[in-house]
């Protein structure tokens, strides 16, 4: 399986996190790649490398404005959700996505959490976002947070197959 260099940058450009993932495979959802337990999370802005604890499985969506990590029942969160704006390929080995402060969450239990509206709004002064932009991650979040709700697909169980190969 190939490795996959998964690069989150803010909207200014400055790198926030980055981490090797295992492209697992494509499906009508988008591109799935796995994060095995102990990979290696780098959170640039504050200094710290982590290694994850729990077997997890990102989409990286044809298109769309969001980036969802579904975990193993071993969190307490089902999923992570950030909102971002559309994730650009540099072949098949390195990923982009700019991440645009707002957050879905939820729990194993199915409780769901839209996190970080200050730091959006803070954040569409600071770095100047187009109306455009916080439009569709407005948008995005909403349509997130319907989705997990409804556990609607691509946010219902689809991941779990994925995940099964990680």
């Amino acid at each position: 399986m190939a490795e996959v260099d998964v690069v989150f940058r803010k909207f200014d450009g400055r790198l926030h996190r980055r981490a090797v993932e295992i492209h697992l495979g494509e499906d009508e959802w988008g591109t799935w790649l796995g994060v095995p337990v102990g990979t290696e999370v780098h959170y640039v802005a504050a200094g710290v490398t982590r290694a994850d604890e729990h077997r997890g499985v990102r989409l990286i969506p044809h298109d769309g404005w969001y980036t969802p990590l579904f975990f193993a029942p071993t969190r307490n969160l089902e999923m992570y959700c950030d909102i971002t704006a559309p994730a650009v390929w540099s072949g098949r080995e390195q990923v982009t996505i700019v991440d645009l402060d707002l957050d879905v969450i939820r729990t194993h239990r199915g409780r769901v959490t839209l996190l970080d509206e200050d730091e959006f709004a803070a954040h569409q002064v600071s770095y100047g976002y187009p109306a455009e932009v916080v439009t569709r991650a407005a948008e995005a979040a909403q349509q997130v947070l319907a989705a997990c709700r409804a556990r609607a697909e691509p946010f219902g169980t689809h991941y779990r197959t994925w995940l099964e190969r990680v």
